[in-house]
């Protein structure tokens, strides 16, 4: 399932380990806190796991959000988009 993470991290060291953590489900970075790619349902569960283990309720936030593709088809971008050759083939399909 397409699912975008967003995050809002105070610590540098905590931003960098939640960073690692999507690139370690193969999720690529299209902005510095934004984060997109293909996840089971497994996949999130872990993430949100980890993340809540290592993130301070009281200061930061992460935002994880899995989305169908029709719904994924309907974003629009204004400005400078991502560098789609670094997504998946399919994440880049949905945007030919």
């Amino acid at each position: 399932m397409l699912t975008w993470v967003v995050y809002d991290i105070s610590e540098d060291k905590i931003r960098n380990r939640v960073a690692k953590f999507c690139k370690g489900y193969g999720l690529y970075r299209v902005q510095k806190s934004a984060f997109l790619g293909d996840l089971n349902r497994n996949q999130i569960d872990e993430l949100v796991l980890m993340c809540k283990e290592i993130t301070d309720d009281e200061k930061d936030s992460v935002y994880i959000f899995p989305m169908c593709e029709e719904d994924f088809k309907k974003v629009r971008m204004i400005g400078i988009p991502f560098n789609k050759e670094l997504v998946s083939d399919e994440v880049k399909s949905l945007f030919v």
